[in-house]
């Protein structure tokens, strides 16, 4: 029997198997965890939510704060919330 000549492999395995060999542990186990739940049938999502640290996110904040703080039935709603709910447990 003749001994087959390894070739080089080919397309986006090859890829992901010469890759493989450099990544760091952290980046593994990255991997890992992303082919675990692709296996779940989930797949990833990016969600883009407001940047709470810049100036214009806390002036429109507070804006909205002062609108719901000077309409009566809304502080009637907001206080009738806070009844219901129990903040025992809150430090």
């Amino acid at each position: 029997m003749d001994k087959k000549a390894d070739k080089p492999a080919k397309g986006k395995r090859a890829a992901t198997m010469s890759r493989a060999k450099s990544r760091s542990p952290s980046a593994e186990r990255v991997r890992r965890h992303r082919e675990r739940m692709k296996a779940m049938g989930l797949k990833p999502v990016t969600i883009w939510v407001p940047d709470v640290d810049t100036p214009e996110f806390k002036a429109q904040l507070a804006r909205a704060i002062d609108v719901i703080n000077e309409d009566e039935e809304s502080r009637r709603v907001l206080e009738g919330m806070l009844e219901l709910g129990d903040f025992s447990d809150w430090r």
